[in-house]
């Protein structure tokens, strides 16, 4: 069909390619990638364990709700995600796990970060500037199939970002900034369809950015909403801008009350820098950007209308916000929702030969590394072959494999679908909008699924930091005092989770601190610490694979 002479944009789509993916496949995939690494495995270091210790010391009673604290230092400004653990930790103790508790609610915002694109993708796919053009002689696609096909593309999108993989899976406050993020776009999407809703939503996610961390992101998102709503020709729309100014009035309020303001500016100064940052650009939001780059480009004309000015505007404050923290890639993570968005509005214009170029690279890519997953799994419970395990006890000294049958199963039929998927897209399947990005998401989702099931007990041992208390263990009693000058959060953490020591890190008088006759001290690999007056040395410890921390243990003399 030949489309009229005034084409509006640049989509041209029939129906037959508006069709929708199958629910049950979309559900199915969406669990294959938010439930793997919900169960069976510890708080991972750094980031991961330092925000589930500070939520479980407040669970616990240890330190105070208003102004958490993690051995006496205190614990980042984001109070909404640690009462989110914290309150969930307390609610389902001692059915649970304090692990498993506290991952729960992350896991469901990761799964409403999904639905919320689906949704915000939908809405804005519905606006008259994004809909498809009318062929002289019909057959193109309806308004709604065309925004639920584009709405599935979305969130193929999400779940393909490989920058997503280990930080949506954490429990951090970036987490929860991500669900309001994608909750903000929803509500200035829905700003047409759903008013008072949108509006609430819209005021509450920016509200919630400065309590979960993020006040100067959150500000930044509702200056670029409010100058897109104000220039809007949708009415609903610039209603919007009052409740973006009382919103942007509480959060900085609030932020302000809470102390959460701080310079965290870092710009770079050498051309390594710059380079550093530009392949975290490049590796985080593949294979999503060059679609980003597609759309700008073939929507070039339309960059003032909603269906794509609201997410370029959001995608643009967190990649800029990420650039002035010196290349952060939790801040970046927060440019995933614009960036999805985006990426799906170049599916109607995409070429075939594009297409088929992401759909080889995922076949190989995705299949080469589950085969290799699987033999460094044989590896690990059959010694076949012998190389594969031996590089793994060169790079974890002392891991004993375990046996999960469960894991296996899972993991079989997560390559079963793989191969049925691969079948499926290499066959004659050419007309829906969203098949480009089928092989990127179901790979990834595969990818995840064996990470958390075959090499789970292997990723453990070399992320947790349990292995290295346990040797602690030997020396300082579990549940002791315990004085950590200078200590990193991280090693606190590490300290009050699994040795549940008391920790007292905070300030350079605690030497002298009574009733607390153990310390730790922590320097670098080839640098011994100040031997303290008045304490003996007992051991160095140090993680298996870490080669760079050590760990020096004293008691103090009678």
């Amino acid at each position: 069909m030949m489309p009229t002479v005034n084409q509006p944009n640049p989509a041209l789509v029939t129906q037959r390619a508006a069709a929708r993916l199958p629910r049950v496949a979309l559900l199915l995939l969406c669990a294959a990638y938010v439930l793997p690494g919900v169960f069976g495995r510890d708080p991972w270091r750094n980031a991961d364990l330092t925000a589930f210790a500070t939520m479980l010391s407040m669970a616990e009673g240890r330190t105070p709700w208003l102004a958490p604290t993690l051995g006496g230092w205190p614990a980042p400004p984001a109070l909404l995600p640690h009462w989110l653990g914290a309150g969930f930790i307390k609610l389902l103790s001692p059915l649970l796990d304090p692990a498993l508790a506290a991952r729960l609610p992350f896991a469901l915002l990761l799964a409403l970060s999904l639905a919320l694109i689906w949704y915000a993708t939908f809405h804005l796919a519905r606006t008259e500037a994004a809909r498809p053009v009318a062929f002289a002689f019909g057959g193109e696609a309806e308004p709604v199939a065309y925004a639920r096909a584009l709405a599935d593309g979305a969130l193929l999108a999400t779940i393909a970002t490989l920058g997503l993989l280990q930080l949506g899976h954490e429990t951090t406050p970036e987490l929860v900034q991500l669900s309001e993020v994608a909750l903000f776009i929803w509500g200035l999407a829905a700003a047409p369809y759903r008013q008072l809703t949108a509006r609430l939503a819209a005021s509450a996610a920016l509200v919630a950015l400065a309590l979960s961390g993020a006040p100067a992101m959150a500000l930044g998102f509702g200056l670029v909403a409010t100058l897109i709503c104000w220039r809007s020709r949708y009415a609903d729309a610039r209603a919007m801008v009052p409740w973006l100014l009382g919103a942007m009035a509480v959060m900085a309020a609030a932020a302000w009350a809470l102390a959460a303001w701080h310079w965290r500016v870092a710009l770079p100064t050498q051309p390594k820098h710059w380079w550093a940052m530009g392949r975290l650009l490049l590796w985080f939001c593949w294979p999503a950007w060059p679609l980003v780059l597609w759309t700008l480009w073939r929507w070039r004309r339309h960059l003032q209308h909603r269906h794509i000015s609201v997410p370029m505007g959001t995608a643009l404050v967190a990649v800029l916000s990420s650039l002035a923290m010196g290349g952060s890639d939790r801040a970046l993570m927060l440019a995933v929702p614009g960036i999805a968005v985006l990426a799906a509005f170049a599916l109607p214009t995409l070429k075939r030969s594009t297409g088929a170029a992401i759909d080889w690279f995922s076949v190989f890519f995705f299949s080469g590394s589950a085969l290799g997953g699987w033999v460094i799994y044989s590896a690990m419970h059959t010694g076949v072959p012998a190389k594969p395990m031996a590089n793994v006890l060169r790079l974890a000294p002392g891991f004993q494999p375990s046996f999960s049958a469960l894991a296996l199963v899972c993991a079989a039929l997560a390559t079963m679908a793989w191969i049925w998927l691969v079948r499926w897209r290499t066959a004659r399947h050419r007309h829906p909008l969203w098949k480009s990005l089928v092989l990127p998401a179901g790979g990834v989702a595969l990818a995840w699924l064996l990470a958390m099931t075959l090499w789970l007990p292997a990723l453990d041992y070399a992320r947790s930091s349990r292995s290295l208390v346990s040797q602690m263990a030997t020396h300082v009693p579990i549940g002791s005092c315990v004085q950590a000058p200078g200590m990193s959060a991280p090693g606190v953490a590490a300290l009050e989770v699994f040795g549940h020591y008391r920790v007292r890190a905070a300030g350079a008088a605690l030497a002298d601190e009574a009733g607390c006759n153990a310390m730790v001290l922590q320097a670098r690999a080839g640098t011994e610490p100040r031997h303290p007056p008045g304490w003996q040395m007992l051991a160095q410890v140090h993680h298996p694979v870490d080669r760079v921390e050590r760990y020096w243990l004293y008691v103090r003399q009678p």
